[in-house]
């Protein structure tokens, strides 16, 4: 076995890598080309907004292509640059303007990943006959073989936590996983720099790229308003127990479990606990009503061993990530009549719709990713839960 699973030489092993332009996937190239492997770059070009072209953190665009070129042309790759806009602005930033005037959190990254990166790219790379397609990302593969399945492979947490990148692959299907390879899984961040200093790449002190990486000065409200100029409607600010406080300006310009920056001034400090998307209402309370036990998700993707079974008395006994850059926690998934839902055990802070909850084996960095779903709405205390409903059902003057 070559140490990318496959049982023939390097050489003989054509992979494609995934080259965003920044350190991270030029090192990956730069790694599997000194290993010997046939080795071809592609580069997306997915956005172009002006400013963010040239924008240190940014990605996939202007830049950041020159950046990749460059490297391919020093690693002795060939280079290919395929141009996605069309197909990223219809996957991708769309659906991040519509997600965020419904009162959503929505993680444009994990889109990007299933539909662009690991659906359109992967299949180029299959036509150009490459055996694998390998990327940047901070995340561990390793063989799972199955019954009638030997290629099968499962998704473990990087040996470097705070890189961790398992949050944004849990909606990475089998299919995907078993023909992706994630070289830097087993590497810190600082190895990786040190590598492309040793490499002598022109990226090995550049910036990482940004999470929202199509937003021009990470001014995201800015694209939502173009997209959707009706989510920046003005509307009340209205505290839980049914007091109107205030006004806004559009509730996109509001996050679940905000403190500052809400308008209001009551003497007692107050966040964001509910975005009332169509009565156009920041709902805001005190940060107990922020204490969420339960979420009940949408879009489960499971990437267990076999399909997913859950008692129903006891239900799944598991880790649980509902942010990325927090460690797993303890949780319960549960499968019954009321769908698909996880108990948090300590409970988390501001948990919003559209966000991810990520399900582990364990807490360390050798926990094993068994997938996880798109959170559809959470649960909080029964006061606060009372209190919300009834504020939702209550009409709103027009």
């Amino acid at each position: 076995m070559n140490t990318l699973d496959f049982d023939k030489r390097p050489e003989d092993t054509r992979i494609v890598v995934a080259m965003s332009g920044g350190v991270d996937s030029s090192v990956v190239a730069g790694i599997l080309k000194r290993e010997g492997y046939d080795v071809l770059g592609i580069t997306l070009q997915l956005y172009d907004h002006g400013a963010a072209v040239h924008r240190a953190g940014s990605c996939c665009a202007g830049q950041d292509i020159d950046d990749a070129r460059r490297v391919c042309e020093t690693l002795g790759i060939p280079h290919y640059v395929l141009d996605y806009e069309a197909r990223f602005r219809e996957t991708v930033i769309n659906p991040f303007a519509e997600a965020y005037a419904m009162g959503e959190t929505p993680i444009p990254c994990v889109a990007c990943n299933q539909t662009v990166k690991f659906a359109d790219l992967l299949a180029t790379a299959q036509e150009l006959g490459a055996d694998a397609l390998a990327t940047g990302h901070y995340i561990r593969s390793r063989p799972n073989p199955a019954s009638g399945q030997p290629g099968r492979r499962a998704l473990y947490r990087p040996i470097d936590s705070d890189r961790d990148q398992s949050w944004f692959l849990f909606a990475t299907t089998q299919e995907q996983i078993d023909y992706l390879r994630f070289p830097l899984g087993g590497l810190s961040k600082a190895e990786t720099r040190a590598l492309a200093e040793e490499m002598g790449l022109v990226v090995a002190k550049k910036a990482d790229s940004q999470d929202i990486c199509f937003v021009p000065q990470g001014k995201y409200t800015d694209i939502i308003n173009k997209l959707k100029p009706n989510a920046a409607l003005a509307g009340d600010i209205v505290h839980l127990d049914g007091r109107v406080l205030g006004r806004h300006v559009g509730i996109v310009h509001y996050t679940i479990g905000q403190r500052r920056g809400i308008g209001v001034a009551t003497g007692e400090p107050l966040y964001v606990v509910h975005l009332d998307a169509r009565g156009r209402r920041v709902i805001v309370g005190p940060r107990e009503a922020l204490e969420t036990r339960r979420v009940y998700l949408r879009d489960m993707n499971w990437l267990g061993d076999g399909e997913l079974a859950v008692d129903a008395g006891r239900g799944f006994a598991c880790f649980a990530k509902v942010r990325s850059t927090r460690p797993p926690t303890e949780a319960v998934l549960h499968a019954d009549e009321n769908g698909i839902y996880v108990d948090l055990m300590t409970g988390e802070a501001g948990v919003a719709p559209g966000q991810a909850c990520v399900l582990y084996s364990a807490p360390g960095a050798d926990a094993r990713v068994y997938g996880g779903g798109f959170i559809e709405r959470s649960e909080r205390s029964v006061e606060a839960e009372t209190l919300l409903k009834a504020l939702l059902e209550k009409p709103v003057a027009a």
